[in-house]
């Protein structure tokens, strides 16, 4: 990998649930953190995002550390150059579409007349320039996840954060959305994290994939090496392929008391055939 612009290592606790997931990503880079429920993608996200307090490890992003415990390092949610868009938007259901995507640059700053500029701007790019002076209740779901995205990257974040961007929208307009959200991923000079379970997403949306599983990294690559060599269960079903359990020597990997099996790469201990 190039040089990274995000350089974390996230290590955090939620109850019994313990996190220890390292990640690295590129400026430009879309990278999904993919895994079943109750794997720990929401809770890093959270962490990214400064809303869940890491115990141990570092979010360092552009040289410059956000979290770090051990020198009592942690900067306020509002002070990271970080964007969220959440699974349910959370746009001000009391402002327009053009104000909802003018907020972050008002809080950055911006004087109010050049921020509404800009948002007429993002709304345009993301086809909804006709819709600005519309509520979120007059919206669809897809217009919704569009306004939330342009709120998003409208304050030009070094790390925008998608938490299952697509997961509340129906069959059709998730089609159509991934395709816009492809597009303006891509034109993201920032690093990128998107959170899902859906592979589908995954494999369309991003340049790499980081596969967790109960709070662990068990798995990262691009699509094509994940798909061709998947090292658990978990992954396997994810990707359409059936794996058994089994324990090698060498070349036989042996799946059952009467069932062993000859492999082209040599392994040794639990293996997955």
């Amino acid at each position: 990998m190039t040089d990274a612009l995000l350089d974390a290592h996230l290590v955090a606790d939620r109850g019994a649930f313990h996190l220890d997931v390292p990640l690295r990503i590129a400026a430009g880079e879309v990278v999904a953190l993919l895994g079943p429920n109750g794997a720990g993608k929401t809770t890093a996200l959270r962490a990214l995002a400064g809303l869940h307090p890491l115990t141990d490890g570092h979010v360092t992003l552009a040289g410059v550390d956000l979290d770090r415990p051990r020198r009592r390092v942690r900067t306020p949610t509002e002070r990271r150059p970080v964007a969220v868009v959440f699974q349910d938007y959370l746009l001000f259901p009391h402002l327009s579409a053009r104000d909802n995507v003018a907020f972050g640059l008002r809080r950055h700053g911006v004087d109010r007349r050049a921020a509404r500029r800009t948002a007429l701007d993002w709304l345009d790019r993301v086809g909804l320039a006709e819709h600005a002076h519309r509520r979120p209740r007059q919206l669809s779901g897809g217009q919704a996840q569009r306004v939330a995205l342009a709120r998003a990257l409208a304050v030009t974040p070094s790390l925008l954060l998608l938490d299952e961007p697509l997961a509340a929208l129906d069959a059709r307009t998730r089609l159509d959305t991934r395709a816009e959200l492809h597009r303006h991923l891509a034109a993201h000079p920032g690093a990128t994290l998107l959170v899902t379970h859906d592979p589908l997403d995954a494999l369309v949306l991003a340049d790499r994939l980081v596969i967790v599983e109960d709070g662990r990294v068990v798995q990262e690559g691009d699509a094509a090496t994940v798909t061709a060599r998947p090292r658990t269960d978990y992954v396997a079903r994810l990707v359409g392929l059936n794996l058994h359990r089994g324990k090698a020597d060498g070349h036989i990997v042996r799946v059952a008391d009467d069932l062993a099996l000859t492999v082209a790469e040599r392994l040794d201990g639990d293996a997955f055939v």
